[in-house]
């Protein structure tokens, strides 16, 4: 295993959920399970021939017997033969099923077992994903509650403003992630089986198996979801599905992407303030040079995966302007690697997401004392007022206050010194205030608006009724392999 090549995401990131979605088991499993729905459904339509059943229920059976025994390595050997992966399996089924052998893909297509298993694998990943997202916004639900009511600095262009909250700087994150439930339910909702069109989505081989009967072959694709677990699938198609759809779902997984990015450069930016940390394990090392350090390795990892998402998800955009008219064959090598990577690169952002909120650190302290270094200049209008009501002229006050904030700025900026404005408003008789009265009116809580009850309101109103509807995928935990 050490000679070759190995996918980083199957090694460090995806986790085995997600790594069996997207395996040979799985698909070639699914690809089986199809060719029993598609003989069923043509032994309950009654194929016939000169008033003999085509396809009895003793095959059917037989095909069922070995449904889960795959038998790579006969259908490894014929397809070297005959260059063709889909021939080759249906080779290797028929010959554990010799008696079904002949029915085995009757009327279908290559893309009848390839594009409907897509659609159906596509389909459990987005579960999963969503699954976790679940997960996330629980527990990123618990750490803003918890936090509501913790006064920090906010930042705009990363410079200090109007304070917020520590907790409801987290619904801004789960806002995002909410958005993003939204687009992979609609998509899970959205999502239909190719069904068996034939090779230009026409249906013409099974015009001909039943004789020119269109209202028999009408119920064919019906049957056929219904089978597999979907409500219906695409009216109409070429031979293969759109391939917009791969588009469609690898977009929702970019927003994903997209969203975890953001959280991750937060974070970066807070465990630089040393205001909130990342989870740091004990015997963890963060630097091999500089043994002091507390990179924030995980929410490096989600940048760096959430990048190669967002490009990823140019390919099935690219492969579905590119294809001519009913069928080219361009899109394959490439949804190959696009899709399962894309699926498998945003399974390890949501573990890692996961398990970075799961353990933040916050430390209060140093959010205090960032937020104090601060304050005194954002309070100057409270200061101001507060001084008027004890007899002071506002438009003099106005310029005494514009002056002391210059100066203690430049104390902060050019000598390195703590902001000083408080003791120089205290000194200055003008105002009538004393330092303690100037700290009352400095208190944090004062100064972040209605950001608890903003918190609050968007935990019970938004997010509590998605936990509710969805109780039985919560609780799970993230497993970190790096």
């Amino acid at each position: 295993m050490n000679d070759k090549y190995q996918s980083p995401l199957s090694e460090r990131y995806a986790s085995k959920e997600m790594q069996y979605i997207f395996s040979p088991d799985m698909k070639f499993k699914t690809w089986r399970k199809l060719w029993i729905a598609l003989a069923e459904v043509e032994e309950e339509l009654g194929l016939s021939e000169d008033g003999k059943p085509v396809i009895t229920k003793e095959q059917i059976e037989e095909l069922k017997a070995h449904a889960d025994e795959i038998n790579y390595e006969v259908a490894k050997e014929r397809e070297k033969v005959v260059r063709h992966d889909v021939m080759s399996h249906v080779y290797a089924y028929g010959e554990q099923c010799p008696n079904a052998k002949g029915i085995i893909h009757l009327g279908a297509t290559s893309c009848y077992v390839g594009d409907n298993t897509d659609v159906i694998v596509m389909t459990e990943a987005l579960k999963l994903v969503r699954k976790k997202l679940i997960n996330v916004i629980s527990e990123l639900s618990k750490f803003a509650m918890k936090y509501k009511d913790l006064p920090t600095l906010a930042f705009t262009h990363f410079q200090p403003a109007q304070p917020t909250t520590v907790g409801k700087r987290a619904t801004l994150w789960l806002m995002e992630l909410k958005l993003d439930l939204d687009d992979i339910e609609y998509m899970i909702s959205q999502q239909k089986l190719l069904g068996s069109k034939g090779t230009t989505g026409t249906q013409a081989s099974f015009l001909e198996l039943f004789n020119g009967d269109h209202e028999t072959i009408r119920k064919i694709d019906g049957m056929i979801a219904k089978k597999m677990g979907f409500e219906d699938c695409y009216p109409v198609s070429g031979q293969t599905y759109s391939r917009k759809v791969d588009a469609r779902v690898l977009n929702v997984l970019s927003g994903i992407a997209q969203s975890a990015h953001k959280f991750s450069n937060d974070i970066r930016l807070l465990q630089h303030l040393k205001e909130i940390e990342e989870p740091f394990e004990k015997n963890q090392i963060g630097s091999s040079a500089m043994a002091y350090k507390r990179n924030p390795m995980r929410s490096e990892r989600i940048a760096a995966l959430a990048n190669y998402v967002m490009v990823d998800a140019l390919n099935p955009a690219i492969t579905a302007a590119t294809q001519w008219f009913e069928r080219t064959l361009d899109d394959s090598a490439n949804k190959r690697i696009s899709v399962p990577e894309a699926f498998l690169a945003v399974d390890g952002i949501l573990d890692l997401y996961l398990n970075v909120v799961d353990g933040l650190v916050v430390y209060d302290k140093v959010i205090y004392q960032h937020f104090m270094k601060e304050i005194p200049f954002m309070a100057t209008e409270n200061i101001m007022m507060d001084a008027v009501k004890r007899g002071g002229n506002r438009q003099e006050l106005h310029e005494l206050i514009r002056t002391h904030s210059m100066a203690a700025a430049a104390v902060v900026k050019q000598e390195g010194k703590e902001n000083d404005l408080v003791e120089r408003i205290a000194n200055d008789k003008a105002f009538s205030m004393t330092k303690e009265q100037i700290e009352a009116i400095l208190e944090p809580k004062n100064f972040v608006g209605r950001a608890p009850e903003q918190t609050e309101e968007f935990i019970r109103e938004v997010i509590e009724p998605i936990l509710d509807a969805n109780k039985e995928f919560l609780g799970m935990t993230a497993e970190i392999n790096v």
